[in-house]
């Protein structure tokens, strides 16, 4: 029964499970962040080189 009841207050007090649990929230908060920032830069850029074949592509006399 003291086997037991050390094994479940060891667990309580341990922090590996909500220290891995903040680890992923993170990562997955950088993640979207990242994915967010590429697909902004990804629509700029291809906006920019669409204006520039449009610029290209009209003759100037």
């Amino acid at each position: 029964m003291k086997n037991i009841v050390s094994k479940v207050q060891r667990f309580l007090k341990s922090e590996d499970g909500p220290t891995a649990v903040e680890y992923a929230i993170m990562l997955a908060l950088i993640v979207i962040v990242c994915l967010a920032a590429i697909q902004s830069v990804g629509t700029n850029a291809s906006a920019r080189f669409t204006d520039i074949s449009n610029q290209l592509a009209t003759p100037t006399n």
